[in-house]
């Protein structure tokens, strides 16, 4: 079967579109925090694209920008903690990955601004009132999820149409998977599928999971992006492909180790435009 690759077009600013560069001011340093869920070597490719979409902007870490960032590893009982820490070092701005951690930020400050980046449903979860008028001190981008997620199931069931009892495969320790099963289970009748969630933890044992779906009859597979399952894309494109499960990904990364398909966004590209959101 041929491997797929889409690119998702459902990101939106959650503003109106920043302004252009300008010099920033002499001698000002600016202390950044960055507040992540996820794990410190695992956050290396999405810090270098938020430091490098801040540069765009003329924030320079070393010389006029100065980083602090704060890493759960998953932990989210921490990301409270973690978003205090911030609020007394008097950052200027805290720009946020996930969902998870623009809300802990959220709840630490009502001052400081917040950027979020790689969060997902910011209003369905409830960070901001709404895309048009976020409110309160958080701006930045949002991926739809949702909308996301039930297009990959939409092309899931094109590519492959004997696949109709279909799985989520995500983590329940975010809000915003829980949101778009929601949303799966809403528009899964009209396609002739079933959906059920099969939940993942910080260590998974995926052949036992693979095993259990195999067990219960499902067909055909959707593969959320997470802090969970992509530090083991290799492993899950091999499980799916031995089980000759018909699986469809969050990233053309998945597809190119072998996976079926992909319908998503570009997350470094996305993530470089922090530095708009900044610079206000």
């Amino acid at each position: 079967m041929q491997r797929r690759a889409f690119l998702a077009g459902s990101t939106l600013a959650l503003l109106a579109a920043p302004r252009a560069a300008r010099a920033q001011p002499a001698g000002k340093v600016w202390r950044i925090g960055f507040l992540s869920s996820g794990f410190t070597t695992a956050g290396g490719d999405l810090r270098k694209a938020v430091v490098a979409g801040l540069a765009d902007f003329g924030y320079r870490e070393g010389q006029n920008a100065i980083f602090h960032d704060r890493y759960a590893e998953a932990r989210f009982e921490r990301l409270p903690v973690l978003a205090a820490e911030l609020v007394r070092l008097r950052v200027d701005v805290i720009i946020t990955q996930t969902t998870s951690a623009a809300l802990a930020a959220k709840r630490a400050t009502p001052t400081i601004p917040i950027v979020a980046v790689a969060a997902s449903d910011l209003v369905g979860t409830g960070v901001v009132a709404s895309l048009a008028r976020p409110g309160a001190n958080v701006t930045g981008l949002s991926f739809l999820g949702t909308e996301v997620a039930v297009k990959q199931m939409q092309l899931l069931t094109e590519i492959a149409p004997a696949a109709a009892r279909l799985a989520f495969l995500a983590s329940r320790a975010f809000e915003a998977p829980s949101v778009t099963f929601r949303e799966l289970e809403r528009a899964a009748p009209a396609l002739g599928v079933s959906v059920r969630f099969v939940e993942t933890t910080l260590r998974p044992d995926y052949p036992a999971v693979f095993a259990a779906m195999a067990r219960d009859g499902v067909t055909g597979l959707v593969v959320a992006s997470g802090l969970f399952n992509n530090p083991a894309w290799g492993r899950i494109v091999e499980l799916a492909a031995r089980d000759r499960l018909p699986a469809i990904y969050a990233a053309r990364p998945w597809v190119e180790a072998g996976g079926l398909a992909s319908y998503g966004y570009n997350r470094a590209e996305f993530t470089r435009q922090a530095g708009r959101y900044v610079d206000r």
